[in-house]
């Protein structure tokens, strides 16, 4: 049989065709093999791609055969990533406010490239879960990498922050101001993507909203404020601050009842000490950054918790109490 130009190139062709044409439900037989070669002007007999399908599986490709009547029908049998894992993917890239909708595209479009086509139109059955809020910052992906830049590097990073205002532009936080922080680790709390780094200036730890800093640049200084960090348990950090909102670190105690026990073990994992009251109710003491998230987090589960200490905590949640009365009054 004549060799074509494309010959040096058909064990590629031959591994994208049956990665894409073939899965557990999905087989094509010798004759469609042939036949999806010569598309690609790639001549091939049996004996050769025999012998093709067998090296594919140096690659990590491997392909079954099996005989339906005179014949074979042949498909992949094993990939990187089986089609329920690149659901979870999906549907986590597709409820990510961090990451814009054309990078949900473009990433979410990758990912079916390491399925068939049948299963990638599941896949893309997934997209239509839309109308999530997303971001409008593009450039996060960039200041993601450069965040990871400099914490391997060990040096400070600058950067500019912005919110957005009513008429829907980028306003500038202070002025235009150049925040330099030593970035340590970053957080994803509430779908949403945080610095959270040390700034010498005030001598805290704090933490930033990854799609609102721009013009992100390294600095030549060396990072500061490791001392705070070497105790840090990032989770632990951010399951203490509710929304990523800063506030006095404070041990609250709190009266819950016992149909809420869930919730609270959800918040603050399965070690918090829940010692029973009575029949209804447990006292739990939890290490929360107090604020105002905080407090809002309490009011939306209701009567059936109840702060009770500190007194300090307690009086914040009566002038929060008062402040609404006014409000809505």
């Amino acid at each position: 049989m004549p060799k074509g130009t494309n010959q040096k190139f058909k064990l590629y062709r031959l591994a994208q065709i049956m990665l894409e044409k073939t899965d557990d439900e999905h087989y094509i037989t010798m004759p469609e093999i042939i036949d999806a070669l010569g598309a690609y002007e790639i001549s091939a007999d049996r004996k050769s791609i025999y012998n093709d399908l067998r090296d594919l599986e140096k690659f990590g490709i491997e392909v079954e055969g099996e005989q339906v009547g005179k014949g074979y029908h042949y498909h992949v049998i094993s990939r990187p990533f089986e089609l329920p894992e690149l659901k979870l993917l999906v549907d986590a890239i597709q409820s990510s406010k961090f990451i814009t909708e054309r990078k949900t595209n473009a990433l979410i479009g990758k990912l079916e490239k390491l399925v068939s086509k049948y299963d990638a139109m599941k896949l893309q059955r997934q997209v239509y879960v839309s109308g999530r809020i997303k971001t409008m910052n593009e450039s996060i992906y960039y200041t993601v990498d450069a965040i990871h830049n400099a914490i391997s590097e060990n040096k400070k990073i600058r950067f500019q922050y912005f919110q957005w205002n009513v008429k829907k532009e980028m306003e500038l936080r202070h002025g235009g101001a150049w925040y330099h922080i030593s970035p340590w680790g970053l957080s994803w709390d509430d779908e949403n993507y945080y610095l959270v780094g040390y700034d010498s200036n005030v001598g805290q730890i704090k933490h930033y909203r990854v799609d609102k800093m721009i013009r992100i640049q390294m600095s030549e200084e060396d990072r500061e404020g490791k001392e705070h960090f070497k105790k840090l348990d990032m989770a632990d950090y951010a399951k203490k601050s509710f929304g990523m909102f800063g506030g006095k670190e404070q041990s609250v105690k709190l009266l819950v009842a016992n149909e809420l026990a869930g919730v609270i073990i959800d918040r603050f994992g399965s070690g918090v000490m829940m010692i029973p009251k009575d029949e209804r109710y447990f006292i739990v003491n939890v290490q929360v950054h107090v604020s105002r998230q905080f407090l809002g987090w309490i009011f939306s589960l209701g009567e059936e918790i109840k702060i009770i200490g500190p007194d300090d905590v307690v009086d914040q949640m009566n002038q929060e109490i008062d402040r609404l009365m006014r409000q809505y009054r």
